[in-house]
């Protein structure tokens, strides 16, 4: 009579840890982006976009410690309003494309807060400078992460001091805090 009872719970435990298997995703970058904003001459509101975004995106529900983010996104296609503030956006005066052609960032820790709600610790890199961010995130899916899922949309935002990351060029016309969103969108990797 044990050894049923024995067997059963091996089976039970066993089929539990298949369930909750890390996925690993790939980002789609032609369906990720990231959106900066910041203010400028005390009021109006500029905006630029990122795309080429390229990395990957491994969620673990049993053990969200185990969870990584990484992703690396090509300061060259950066796009502002016009072409005046794109061109100083990449140019030496903000991001230096020439010489820091990447930003980067890395998790370090990725905290399930229940409801498809996450908040990212993480390392930001700009032009060589890599300094922490705290991203608040919401997954699509209706907040479910299900083991076999094929996709998944996930969008995350943060502000940080561009001074921080030495793009401290005309503090005084344009603001130092810069909103950064991300619509991240993923495809599972093959096992």
């Amino acid at each position: 009579m044990t050894r049923p009872v024995y067997l059963l719970s091996f089976l039970l435990l066993m089929s539990t840890a298949l369930y909750a298997a890390p996925a690993t995703y790939a980002i789609s970058t032609d369906k990720t982006a990231i959106g900066l904003s910041w203010r400028a001459f005390g009021h109006a509101f500029s905006q630029a976009r990122l795309q080429g975004v390229t990395g990957t995106v491994t969620l673990d529900p049993a053990a969200d410690w185990q969870d990584h983010i990484e992703v690396k996104i090509p300061v060259a296609t950066l796009v502002a309003s016009n072409i005046l503030l794109t061109s100083q956006l990449k140019g030496a005066l903000f991001f230096d494309a020439a010489h820091y052609p990447w930003i980067r960032f890395t998790s370090i820790r990725v905290v399930a807060l229940g409801q498809g709600q996450f908040r990212i610790f993480g390392m930001l890199s700009v032009k060589d400078v890599r300094r922490p961010v705290v991203m608040e995130a919401s997954l699509d899916n209706h907040g479910i992460l299900s083991p076999g899922m094929q996709t998944l949309a996930l969008h995350a935002s943060t502000a940080i001091s561009r001074s921080a990351f030495n793009v401290d060029h005309l503090v005084g016309i344009v603001d130092d805090r810069v909103a950064i969103n991300l619509t991240i969108a993923a495809q599972a990797s093959p096992r």
